[in-house]
């Protein structure tokens, strides 16, 4: 059974990505055993085109524990069949008092631990302007 039985998809993605990313930025644990607690040792993301296994999710990770940016998610839909999650939403991110935002369609599998099988994502990077938002000090 799916770890998102009975959760909104929309609210389980949302819950998934920031609680990846604050797990990966708190602390100094070891980067590998952040990817292991959220993601299957057979991961395989697809971004754009570009594969990434375990080892690259892994090496991915350092440019963001390094720059430490701000970040939150709007969820616009989603909808989940059986251990698959189809999404749609825009990754609003800050860093260096420079804002943007990706959007994001997001085509995941689960396992039933809750931890990410496979993803498929199309992305378009939107420029938001170098303004800080107002709910957000520089």
């Amino acid at each position: 059974m799916p770890a998102f039985t009975g959760t909104d998809p929309a609210r389980f993605i949302a819950d998934f990505f920031t609680s990846f990313n604050e797990h990966l930025l708190a602390g100094d644990e070891d980067a590998a055993a952040v990817v292991d607690r959220f993601h299957t040792p057979d991961i395989v993301q697809v971004a754009d085109g570009h594969r990434m296994d375990r080892d690259k999710l892994i090496a991915h990770t350092r440019p963001i524990r390094k720059n430490r940016p701000d970040s939150h998610i709007d969820v616009h839909e989603a909808v989940a069949d059986n251990d698959r999650i189809a999404a749609r939403y825009t990754l609003h991110v800050r860093q260096r008092g420079r804002e943007f935002a990706i959007e994001v369609y997001f085509f995941g599998r689960f396992a039933p631990d809750g931890r990410m099988r496979q993803a498929h994502m199309l992305t378009r990077t939107a420029t938001t302007g170098d303004r800080p938002r107002p709910d957000v000090r520089p």
